[in-house]
């Protein structure tokens, strides 16, 4: 699967060669191309590039607000609407601002996710494992850890979190109109963003059958048809937020300070 991938982005970048500048570009913005390319054209995610970093330091970011809480790690030029899954207007965004972070426009059709502290992640992973529960990609930066899950609504959602005793303020949900930063861009807290869980294809063998799929109700097959985009699994966020509650609990709430 890796050989497949990596000669489909082979040909992605031979294709949108022309449109990179002449000069070597590092292999850091290099790789932050090809990281949008295989999030739009493998997976199916809509991305755009973030804000980035201004100032002779790199530490300010690029937008208007001086006391930004997430330095360059937000849309604002293009603003988040402009999401695409298209190739060409990928490479020409990355070809004109090559340095700029990549975002995951979340909900829709893409995939939705749920971020923690680091730690609580951490514990919140070994518990799911221990419970055999299947997970999908998991986005970490030093200070948080985001895991992806199959898209749901505003509404499935506040049902959900309503049946809660308590829901800490640590844990934040990215769902229809958020954003999601993606490695390897650099985090705004610092150091770089990783994947701590890859997203990898199905095989064949591991794809749900349609006949299973037709047994389930409406709603549950809508969302595993969009979880199934790009023939990657997702787990529902009904798998995941309890392991996620539990494990912050205890953990600094942040605030409404949004630090990735």
């Amino acid at each position: 699967m890796r050989e497949i991938l990596g000669r489909r982005l082979q040909r992605l970048r031979d294709r949108f060669q022309s449109l990179r500048p002449d000069p070597g570009q590092s292999g850091s913005t290099s790789a932050l191309l090809d990281a949008a390319l295989v999030c739009a054209t493998t997976w199916q995610w809509p991305v755009l590039p973030g804000a980035g970093r201004s100032g002779t330091d790199g530490k300010r970011c690029a937008c208007p607000d001086p006391d930004c809480a997430v330095p360059g790690a937000h849309p604002f030029d293009p603003g988040l609407l402009a999401a695409t899954t298209d190739p060409r207007m990928v490479a020409w965004w990355w070809t004109n601002r090559p340095a700029a972070p990549v975002l995951m426009a979340t909900g829709g059709t893409a995939p939705c996710a749920v971020s923690l502290p680091a730690g609580a992640a951490a514990r919140a992973l070994v518990r799911l494992d221990a419970q055999g529960m299947r997970l999908g990609p998991v986005v970490a930066t030093p200070t948080r850890w985001a895991l992806l899950v199959a898209p749901y609504s505003l509404e499935r959602l506040g049902e959900l979190l309503y049946a809660k005793d308590h829901v800490p303020s640590s844990l934040r949900f990215h769902g229809e109109g958020g954003y999601l930063l993606l490695p390897p861009s650099a985090a705004s807290s610092g150091g770089q963003v990783r994947w701590e869980r890859e997203p990898r294809a199905q095989s064949a063998a591991q794809r749900p059958r349609a006949r299973s799929a037709q047994a389930r109700p409406p709603q549950a097959r809508s969302a595993q048809a969009q979880a199934q985009a790009g023939n990657l699994w997702l787990p529902e966020i009904e798998a995941v937020v309890d392991a996620l509650v539990e494990a912050s609990s205890g953990a600094p709430g942040g605030g409404s300070r949004l630090a990735y």
